[in-house]
């Protein structure tokens, strides 16, 4: 999660996280790639001190000139805007779908991803979404057209053109 856009980017899903899955450092360098120019921004990635990110993972960034932060061990309010998006993806998605297999789980997060980036509001943002242009003020709609996210799990509401 991009902190200051309250961007967020989903990595890779597995059923069992293992050493051998987050040293992937393809998951890291993917990220690095897609963000493109914009990674040059970055400074420090924030990080929980799990055994799973190894000294790979952490190559992968460093190179870029991105520093790694480590959380203090117990302190889940060190990294508190992560924890928070778990927590909404967990209240309003997976807790209300029966995710079947990896693909599927992937196919519903990155959906998620999408709506959290350009469709959810968010109070940090002023009740903007994290893709939402700053310059431009919405203006109220005569007509509003709602669009179902996640086969209707949850709506998305947007101005009628």
């Amino acid at each position: 999660m991009e902190v200051g856009t309250r961007t967020v980017h989903i990595l890779g899903v597995t059923a069992h996280p293992t050493a051998a899955w987050a040293t992937a450092t393809q998951l890291a360098r993917n990220l690095l790639a897609g963000l493109g120019e914009r990674a040059s921004g970055f400074r420090y990635l924030l990080r929980d001190r799990d055994s799973r990110y190894t000294a790979a993972v952490d190559a992968a960034f460093t190179a870029d000139g991105i520093e790694i932060l480590t959380t203090a061990p117990q302190a889940p309010k060190m990294n508190a805007h992560v924890e928070r998006f778990i927590r909404s993806v967990r209240a309003e998605c997976t807790d209300r779908i029966l995710l079947y297999n990896e693909q599927h789980a992937r196919s519903v997060l990155a959906e998620y991803a999408e709506h959290y980036n350009s469709g959810r509001p968010h109070r940090a943002l002023h009740l903007r979404a994290p893709a939402d242009d700053p310059d431009v003020i919405p203006f109220p709609a005569q007509r509003i057209h709602r669009h179902n996210v996640l086969g209707g799990l949850i709506h998305e509401y947007r101005n009628a053109s």
